[in-house]
């Protein structure tokens, strides 16, 4: 048996085989498929072991081993019918022909990473996360955690993992006690410009410098100006959470911002912004000053 376990959703992957080696009674071989050689694969596909009627054999990367992913189609009809091996290839060649029949004797079982477009699925995921750990998270809480922790798995699963801890779970305590990503820090720090409070702004920018890049912080920014240009540009009948793949969390926050500020506003804004990124294209003054500068105009607006 075989079962092909492919995508660089490490997280559904390492899931699926706790499921695979759980249920599996004896020893699990490991091995570094990169690292294989080609006279050890007699006894990995075909031996058995004098004490154990079956095993299950994990190979991860097989395919950075060319010279031994190229023929290893030849050895697949060769496997004994008393071993399981899995195989783990996260970017496998789908071209190669050996890719191309382990389709045909494998069970394949694709697992790609969330995008933004995933906020839907990540948000149910969180709320039956939290029912296997014992607990239950309101609407309101779940789409807060996604938000606050963004949508990879593997940090969502340790955010509900501590959660699973606290007695009483409310949007208050989710801010305490989950650390928030660049994107939601990035989204305060907007906030606080909106809100036209300088003197908090410029301790948050200090703060910032210390642990942030500011390039992929510029690029978080910009990308909340374009929400909020989408968001005052849209129709009633937009769906702007689907065809933009923005949260529903954000949209709340923003459309009242939007309200506020008005389309003459938020064209202030884009302009302030769009200058921003023409200047720090030219390296016209230090980043974090740019950014700054861009910050207090907003909050003056």
């Amino acid at each position: 048996m075989i079962t092909l376990l492919i995508g660089e959703n490490s997280f559904e992957i390492e899931r699926v085989l706790d499921e695979i080696t759980n249920d599996f009674n004896g020893n699990i071989e490991k091995i570094d498929g990169s690292q294989l050689q080609l006279a050890q694969l007699p006894d990995i596909l075909m031996g058995i072991s004098l004490f154990d009627t079956a095993r299950t054999v994990v190979i991860r990367n097989l395919s950075d081993n060319k010279s031994i992913w190229t023929v290893f189609g030849d050895w697949l009809p060769k496997l004994s019918s008393d071993i399981h091996l899995v195989l783990i290839e996260p970017r496998p060649d789908k071209r190669t022909m050996t890719f191309k029949l382990l389709k045909d004797y494998a069970n394949v079982k694709d697992f790609q990473p969330w995008t933004e477009r995933d906020v839907v699925k990540a948000e149910k995921w969180v709320t039956e996360e939290a029912k296997k750990q014992g607990f239950e998270l309101n609407t309101k809480c779940v789409q807060l955690l996604v938000q606050r922790v963004g949508i990879d798995q593997w940090q969502l699963f340790h955010a509900i993992e501590k959660l699973s801890l606290v007695d009483t779970i409310s949007a208050d305590n989710i801010k305490d006690i989950i650390e928030a990503n660049p994107t939601e820090n990035v989204f305060n720090l907007f906030e606080i410009a909106l809100r036209g409070d300088i003197n908090e702004l410029k301790k948050m920018i200090r703060t910032l410098e210390r642990s942030e890049d500011v390039y992929r912080l510029s690029a978080l920014l910009f990308t909340q100006v374009f929400q909020l240009a989408v968001i005052v540009s849209a129709t009633k009948t937009d769906d702007i959470a689907k065809d933009f793949s923005i949260h529903p969390y954000v949209i709340s926050k923003l459309t009242s911002i939007t309200k506020r500020l008005g389309k003459n506003g938020v064209s202030k804004i884009i302009a302030i912004f769009a200058q921003t990124d023409y200047d720090m294209k030219l390296s016209k003054a230090d980043p974090w000053l740019l950014i700054e500068s861009a910050l207090i105009k907003v909050a003056n607006i």
